[in-house]
């Protein structure tokens, strides 16, 4: 899938199949987020990849938003540094894995946004940094209908030269 096929179609996916994703899907969902560009070359983030079921069920209970951690095979939670830029850089590495994720045919959702205190304590964490979001990955229960996203029309959301000129 080319990467305008993947930003076309990826969808958000909180259902899951039991089915495990291979370690070479694995790996290269990892790397896709080690080779994101970042501020400086700060590379201010880790990632925490979590396949143990038990785990799994404690992430799904620590985040409120996101309870169906608990039945995904797979989990990345991405911690970032306290620095200027790590949001932005984070968030970028997070889109990086859902997108190499998706080509794959793996779905995946943002889980919470930093806040996270015990996902530290769960995973071991040290307190000065920060837990940004949970990634569950796994393959969708169902077709989710690729590209069929209810999005503004692109001369209310881009504009041509000045704010208020459509794009379109």
């Amino acid at each position: 899938m080319d990467v305008f096929e993947a930003v076309r179609t990826v969808l958000a996916v909180r259902s899951y199949q039991d089915k495990s994703v291979p370690p070479d899907v694995v790996r290269r969902i990892v790397e896709a987020s080690q080779l994101t560009g970042s501020s400086m070359n700060g590379q201010p983030w880790h990632f925490v990849v979590v396949e143990d079921r038990a785990m799994l069920r404690r992430l799904g209970a620590a985040a409120a938003t996101g309870p169906y951690i608990a039945q995904a095979p797979l989990a990345i939670v991405v911690v970032i540094e306290q620095t200027r830029f790590a949001v932005s850089d984070g968030s970028r590495a997070i889109q990086s894995m859902i997108l190499t994720a998706w080509a794959e045919g793996v779905g995946s959702n943002w889980v919470g946004f930093a806040g996270m205190p015990e996902v530290n304590t769960l995973l071991g964490i040290p307190v000065d940094l920060d837990v940004l979001a949970i990634l569950p990955f796994g393959y969708p229960v169902r077709d989710l209908g690729q590209g069929k996203k209810q999005r503004k029309e692109l001369g209310q959301a881009a504009h041509r030269e000045r704010f208020g000129q459509p794009f379109a």
